[in-house]
């Protein structure tokens, strides 16, 4: 499945900078900078992020004109345009609409270039719906949701679409009050957060020999999985070690080659059919806790079959809660994460980059075919 890019520029965005402007939200502050003679740097910044993706095989989606289709062109792209500013200048409202049509198309990943307060719109927008990251391109950047420089932002993308292993964090969204910024004070107020690729570090819990220590792994995928869990969602627990490993954690009987069910810390039933998990998960809100199997990267259709086609796209793609150790994803050697449910349609409907937790508040984003 081909890897598909969103790109959003706030043409705006810094535009206050350079003529001591101190930021550039509002109408008001936009129309002064560009009677000082602004000019705007944001879609140069994209292009050049986008130039470290030159001959790499991906789709390219974004909003017309400068807010993206230009910088895409300039970097050699033909892009596939999903839309256009409502007005323009365009807006903050331009910048959410953009994001959200992105997101709905299967953007793998959003590239947007902006400053915090396009952060904001991108967070308001799609929340944690999908990764992305920032092109650094605004007067005031307080946000944890931006690469160091425009061409970082593009080489972690390329990381991203060559399938390598990247870590995929929460990055604080922040922005702070611009008049009071202008009066010499820094206000800094939290806003949200969002899904952010990471150059990958790729071991946690390092002993000699620089080799994961599994156990204490374990431990922190089981911990953080326990601090994800809400109340109300019954949870259908598969097979395997890793899994077993949350489940003794929580302090439930597991079947190590079988399919539980929990909900509410409780263990609702044990070694399920496909049936039982049709009948027991009807009408209600259902997670699936998998892991891959080692050497092979099955997910779904190799010792989990009670996870029916059925059921799977019943839940729906988003259900899946997939954990693994950074050691048992490398040994995959790039390989992708398979599903063979037996229903091809709903094989292609799972494939595409999905988050794998590797740890406590760690994740990183890996391939399934």
């Amino acid at each position: 499945m081909t890897f598909t890019l969103g790109l959003v520029v706030n043409p705006l965005a810094g535009l206050g900078g350079s003529v001591g402007l101190k930021g550039s939200d509002g109408a008001e502050t936009v129309a002064k900078a560009l009677a000082l003679g602004a000019e705007a740097k944001a879609p140069e910044r994209a292009m050049t992020a986008l130039q470290e993706l030159v001959g790499l095989d991906f789709r390219l989606i974004t909003w017309a004109g400068s807010m993206g289709e230009d910088s895409a062109l300039a970097a050699g792209f033909s892009p596939e345009v999903m839309g256009v500013a409502a007005q323009q200048p365009s807006t903050a409202a331009d910048t959410e609409a953009a994001a959200v049509t992105l997101a709905e198309q299967g953007a793998d990943l959003i590239l947007f270039a902006g400053g915090d307060g396009t952060a904001r719109n991108i967070c308001a927008a799609v929340a944690e719906r999908c990764p992305v990251l920032g092109i650094p391109a605004g007067v005031k950047i307080h946000s944890g949701v931006y690469a160091i420089t425009p061409k970082a932002a593009g080489e972690v993308a390329a990381m991203l679409i060559r399938g390598e292993l990247v870590t995929l964090s929460s990055g604080e969204v922040r922005d702070i009050d611009e008049e009071a910024f202008r009066a010499g004070k820094v206000r800094a107020r939290y806003y949200g957060e969002l899904l952010v690729p990471s150059e990958h570090r790729y071991l946690q819990h390092v002993k000699n020999g620089q080799r994961e220590d599994e156990s204490l792994v374990l431990d922190d995928i089981a911990a953080d999985f326990e601090e994800s869990m809400q109340p109300g969602v019954r949870y259908i627990m598969g097979s395997g070690s890793t899994v077993a490993a949350i489940m003794e954690h929580l302090g439930l009987d597991n079947t190590l080659l079988g399919v539980d069910l929990i909900q509410d810390g409780e263990l609702i039933a044990s070694d399920c059919t496909a049936k039982q998990l049709l009948e027991l998960t009807e009408g209600v809100e259902t997670r699936v806790v998998i892991t891959p199997i080692g050497g092979q990267g099955h997910l779904l259709g190799r010792g989990n079959q009670q996870l029916s086609p059925e059921l799977m796209r019943r839940v729906g793609r988003e259900a899946l809660y997939v954990v693994a150790t950074k050691t048992k994803i490398k040994a995959l050697d790039g390989r992708p994460l398979l599903i063979d449910s037996g229903d091809s349609a709903l094989n292609g409907e799972f494939s595409g980059l999905i988050p794998v937790h590797t740890g406590y508040r760690d994740a990183i984003l890996y391939r399934v075919a």
